[in-house]
């Protein structure tokens, strides 16, 4: 079942425009981060903060808005911390330039480059469209990777009977 989701999605990928990983290929994780919120609680033991109420965080040209954000980060050698992790609950959108990706909680790890966004994706660019239950960006290679069921806790379980990838694809008009 997976491969055949795989395959469906690279012969799909041949036909699309790119996806929001190929448009935030190369984009730099250790650009600063700004955070706009309507409230914060930072718990600085436990090595995070916590952002609430209509959140906004932008970074160089990639936009992610959500109602809650844990900023997990480290203090290494008294330094000012340093980010590692973002993860967004509630009403998740993030953005490039000309693609938006709807879900309902996302994963910013900075470390390894990738954003994972999971349970009930929603990637939009112009008309072109693709659904699936889990969108894993790779920032290094642009990669995307859609699958049609959300993994849910340590143990990848997936969630429901599997689910499926589908899309939506505008067609140039050619003249007969």
């Amino acid at each position: 079942m997976k491969i055949r989701v795989a395959l469906v999605v690279l012969g799909l990928s041949l036909l699309a425009p790119p996806l929001l990983g190929q448009a935030l290929k190369g984009h730099d994780s250790n650009a600063p981060v700004d955070v706009n919120a309507d409230h914060l609680v930072v718990q600085d033991r436990q090595d995070r903060a916590v952002f609430e109420g209509h959140v906004k965080v932008r970074q160089q040209g990639l936009a992610l808005d959500t109602e809650r954000l844990t900023v997990a980060y480290n203090k290494v050698g008294g330094a000012s911390p340093q980010i590692d992790r973002l993860d967004a609950q509630g009403g998740v959108t993030v953005a490039s330039a000309d693609q938006t990706a709807h879900s309902d909680v996302a994963i910013y790890d900075l470390n390894r480059k990738l954003i994972t966004m999971i349970g009930g994706v929603d990637l939009q660019q112009g008309a072109n469209k693709i659904k699936g239950g889990r969108l894993v960006i790779e920032l290094n290679s642009g990669r995307s990777v859609i699958d049609g069921s959300a993994v849910s806790g340590a143990s990848g379980a997936s969630e429901g009977d599997g689910g499926r990838v589908t899309g939506h694809f505008t067609v140039p008009q050619r003249k007969p």
